[in-house]
Order: C-alpha cells, then sequence, then structure tokens
C-alpha cells in the first residue's frame, strides 16, 4: 500500500446509541492502519458519517462517497435534524463522488440501491469498518449482510462493537 495508504470501507447502524464512544474506538481502530487513510462511504446517517468525519480529521485524510441515489433522492430517508446539512457538508469535502447507477435490469428499490451500493464500498476498499451490533441481517443490504459478504470474499473485517439508540 505504500504511499498511497489504506481505503477503508465504512459500514454500520445509523442508531448509534453512544457516538462518542464509538468514535473512540474507530480512532483506536485507525491508528493502527497505514495513512493516508480514505474512507470509502455512502455517507448514510450514523456509522458512515462518523468513520469518515474521524478520517478526514487526519492528516492526509480523504473521503470517496458512493451513493445508493442521487443527492436529492438519497436525503429523503434522512431522519435526524441537520442530517441534509451534514450530508451536503460531508458531500463538499470528498475527493470523489459517484452514484452507483442501476442497470436497466436490477432490482429499481430502495432496498437494492443500498444494497449496490455497499457492495460497491466492498469493491473500492481494501478493508471493511464495520459498526455493528452483531445482530443477523434484518435485510439485503444492511451491515451484517454486507460483513458476510466482506468475509465470504476474504477481505479483512473490523469490527467496532456498537450498541443502537431504541
Amino acid at each position: 500500500m505504500g504511499a498511497a495508504g489504506e481505503r477503508i470501507g465504512v459500514t454500520g447502524h445509523r442508531d448509534l446509541a453512544d457516538p462518542l464512544r464509538v468514535r473512540s474506538a474507530v480512532d483506536d481502530v485507525l491508528d493502527r492502519l497505514e495513512p493516508p487513510l480514505t474512507a470509502v462511504s455512502s455517507l448514510a446517517e450514523g456509522a458512515d458519517r462518523l468513520v469518515a468525519r474521524a478520517v478526514l480529521d487526519r492528516p492526509g485524510g480523504r473521503l470517496i462517497a458512493l451513493l445508493p441515489l442521487p443527492p436529492e433522492d438519497y436525503v429523503r430517508d434522512f431522519a435526524e435534524a441537520g442530517s441534509v446539512e451534514e450530508f451536503n457538508d460531508l458531500l463538499a469535502a470528498a475527493d470523489e463522488v459517484e452514484v452507483i447507477s442501476p442497470r436497466l435490469d436490477d432490482d429499481p428499490s430502495r432496498e437494492a440501491a443500498y444494497e449496490r451500493a455497499g457492495l460497491a464500498v466492498l469493491e473500492h476498499c481494501d478493508r471493511l469498518l464495520a459498526l455493528w451490533d452483531g445482530a443477523p441481517a434484518r435485510g439485503r443490504g444492511g451491515t451484517a449482510d454486507l460483513v458476510g459478504s466482506a468475509r465470504s470474499c476474504g477481505r479483512p473485517v473490523e469490527v467496532v462493537s456498537v450498541e443502537r439508540a431504541r
């Protein structure tokens, strides 16, 4: 990897119970990796953005945003107050932005769009950082699903154990 550093794919939950503790644990993981680091993220609320910020806060940190939907459609899925502004700030800070476009024969559902974006993150990273509660998958394209895909293809996976806000 040398001067290029590592590309860190991000997956995780949107509803983190203790973001400050999680950020500290993420920083501990990032400290062990070879800089400069690049976050590869779909910029969903929660885990994706927390890791993107943690990487951007480091010297030479970069961000590649692989979005499941065009930004104007994607923001409709954001629930948190201030989320659209945070998303736009990170989008502006990204070194590369790509919307993962479905092929004509692909499933056009939102769930499928999120699944495709997760797989694109996996394809573009050297290792996957999962902020995960360890629970089994609840549907396609979620954290557990992507961790399983990463392990199946031999991609290194770092798991930061999290609790979800209920």
